[in-house]
């Protein structure tokens, strides 16, 4: 039987707005009712146009906010840090993926610094393993050891994103919530952090949540496909039954519109570019 890692059960986050001393507030439904099950190693890829909740179904998973209702299981346990508080055991299980990977890293750090963060807080080990890890992380990521001690401001948008996942997975997380993380990256760019995520995956046994508008990424790299639209689950199902027979309207709608931009076609045209540039000329 497979592991779930992630199981929500009809979610809902209300806000109250444009309340003041003379006029009453209004509720807008930020996501109603949302359920799923995530079995270990596998993407959840969540779309849907900006407005359309995904980003406040992920500040749920990852615990940044709490439900209005609803219910979230992390590993068969129910959560509730309303009740209970986010304690250091769920801050491990859980980690995020920001879209802006300077705007997420301290200018002021350095990047050795940034990546044991986590470490210093959540756990006891000594500096000398603390350095290491960060030095193994570095290579995972595709960096070398010579990056340890220098600044975000130093590297490219590529290399930041490299950071903010080798941060992100200091803590040896169950489930990386990977919010718009190629979205603000060149397209050649994009392809290499989306094969690094998938390398990452295989060798960790990461699961993902995945959340995007761009669905040739989707496409890509996920096992399941939830649309959103307005706050609601529209369609989910497995990527090859979404893409190919998607039910709702709405869905049909956003494929209708999405140009295409395909991650194998990004990487065989850089192939063929760096085959021209070894051959000799041509008269």
């Amino acid at each position: 039987m497979s592991e779930i890692v992630l199981e929500t059960r009809n979610l809902v986050r209300d806000y109250e707005v444009g309340g003041g001393l003379f006029r009453k507030g209004h509720v807008v439904h930020a996501v109603k009712g949302v359920s799923f099950k995530l079995q270990k190693g596998k993407t959840l890829a969540i779309v849907g146009e900006s407005g359309s909740g995904k980003s406040t179904l992920a500040r749920m998973i990852t615990m940044i906010d709490a439900p209005t209702s609803g219910q979230i299981f992390m590993d068969g346990e129910e959560v509730d840090i309303v009740k209970k508080g986010l304690t250091p055991e769920l801050r491990r299980k859980v980690q995020i993926v920001f879209q802006n990977p300077y705007g997420s890293l301290n200018p002021r750090q350095k990047i050795g610094d940034v990546l044991m963060e986590p470490l210093i807080i959540n756990s006891g080990i000594p500096a000398s393993e603390r350095r290491d890890r960060a030095m193994a992380m570095l290579k995972k990521v595709g960096l070398g050891t010579e990056h340890f001690n220098r600044y975000p401001h130093m590297f490219s948008g590529g290399q930041r994103q490299r950071i903010a996942i080798a941060r992100a997975l200091m803590l040896n997380p169950r489930l990386l919530v990977l919010d718009e993380p190629v979205s603000a990256l060149d397209l050649s760019v994009q392809a290499q952090v989306l094969n690094l995520l998938a390398d990452l995956q295989d060798e960790f046994g990461l699961t993902y949540v995945f959340i995007s508008h761009d669905l040739s990424v989707v496409r890509y790299i996920a096992d399941e496909v939830m649309v959103m639209y307005l706050g609601e689950a529209v369609e989910y199902g497995t990527r090859d039954e979404v893409f190919s027979d998607p039910k709702h309207a709405y869905t049909k709608t956003l494929f209708a519109a999405t140009p295409r931009a395909d991650p194998e076609a990004i990487r065989a045209r850089l192939a063929r570019r760096a085959e021209r540039k070894r051959s000799p000329l041509q008269a």
